[in-house]
């Protein structure tokens, strides 16, 4: 969304508004989001559902946009919200659609479907991947992975004082982090420590092992020696979480927003987008934000610096799983025109569907 979004609407302006003005200003609005293209008081003048001249609506028009609530893009265009402006509608006029009926089944169905072929992680990617079909955005997930099921352990030395860490989980991922050992530590050592992690993790989760070896922390230390058992902790503190939960980011449909900007600047700041999501860091950062409160959340352009380049807006909700602590996050990112009110409750029913799972419901 181009234009001068750096301008902040006025303190108060909503409330300045009589009803006139907030219905044309609804209309612009609901116009933009439509269609991405400016309205001008022509147009307006047969949406609205009042009588009212061009040349009142230009009036008020000018009044909007001294605001900060609307832009004009050109000299001879109609006029455009403001992202003050977008997020002004959201928070006080946006009316939320229902979801179908046929969207809550397809939803539940295809979750419960690939959670019971494939585990949870499954259904997060299916749901992940329907939520992108059904907004045309792309969807995404944030998730804590503290549980998943370990298939295989392994040390390999790769440095004199490196070894690689090899996670292989029941789903089938590999993971794999590289650890300090002390110098001259011996290759009996890193399979004597793989062996051990091997009988005690195989077939449960991290947190489940970790529990289990330091409650029988004397013992392993009969089972195996000193230097096997320092690379046991090491290990088990990089996999599952001592210094924070282990997480993982979901990514699906991102093609669907090359899809909805097609002119030359905004497919360089989806390019930016992109480079975002792969290295993942800001979006992990804005997620997290979505964790705290109830209820969804939505972010809109540069109010993060995340998509402060380009141009897009995200709709997040939090997973909760057992005693309602949160288990993740669920959302959706595309244009700043998304379709707030049919999306915002799609995104928040998928959350209560994958929260059930989660729980095993």
């Amino acid at each position: 969304m181009s234009g001068p979004l750096e301008r902040s609407p006025e303190p108060g302006a909503l409330a300045a508004l009589d009803a006139r003005s907030r219905e044309i200003f609804r209309r612009i609005v609901e116009s933009y989001l439509a269609s991405g293209e400016p309205v001008g008081s022509r147009s307006l003048s047969r949406l609205l559902p009042m009588t009212l001249s061009p040349a009142s609506i230009r009036n008020v028009m000018q009044d909007l946009e001294e605001l900060g609530l609307i832009y004009a893009p050109h000299t001879s265009a109609g006029r455009l919200p403001t992202q003050g402006g977008l997020r002004f509608y959201v928070d006080a006029l946006l009316e939320f659609g229902g979801i179908t009926s046929e969207e809550r089944t397809q939803i539940e169905r295809q979750a419960r479907e690939a959670a019971e072929g494939g585990g949870f992680e499954s259904a997060l990617t299916r749901t992940t991947m329907l939520l992108s079909d059904l907004t045309r955005g792309a969807g995404l997930v944030l998730t804590n992975k503290d549980d998943v099921r370990v298939r295989h352990i392994e040390f390999v030395r790769v440095e004199p004082e490196k070894a690689l860490a090899v996670l292989v989980g029941e789903d089938g991922a590999v993971e794999n982090r590289v650890l300090t050992i002390p110098a001259g530590l011996s290759a009996s050592a890193l399979t004597e420590a793989s062996n051990y992690l091997n009988a005690h993790a195989r077939g449960g989760t991290l947190a489940e092992a970790r529990t289990k070896i330091e409650g029988a922390r004397e013992a392993a230390r009969n089972e195996i020696d000193e230097l096997a058992s320092g690379l046991v902790d090491a290990g088990l503190a990089f996999w599952a979480g001592a210094g924070g939960a282990r997480q993982q980011l979901i990514v699906r449909g991102q093609a669907n927003l090359i899809g909805a900007n097609n002119e030359a600047q905004d497919l360089e700041r989806i390019r930016l987008l992109f480079v975002d999501l792969e290295t993942q860091t800001d979006v992990i950062e804005l997620l997290h934000r979505a964790e705290n409160g109830e209820g969804v959340k939505i972010f809109i352009g540069s109010e993060n610096k995340l998509f402060s380049l380009s141009g897009s807006s995200m709709i997040a909700a939090p997973l909760r799983g057992a005693d309602q602590r949160i288990a993740g996050v669920l959302g959706v990112i595309g244009p700043t025109r998304l379709n707030y009110g049919r999306i915002v409750p799609m995104v928040e029913y998928a959350a209560q569907v994958l929260g059930d799972l989660r729980r095993g419901r």
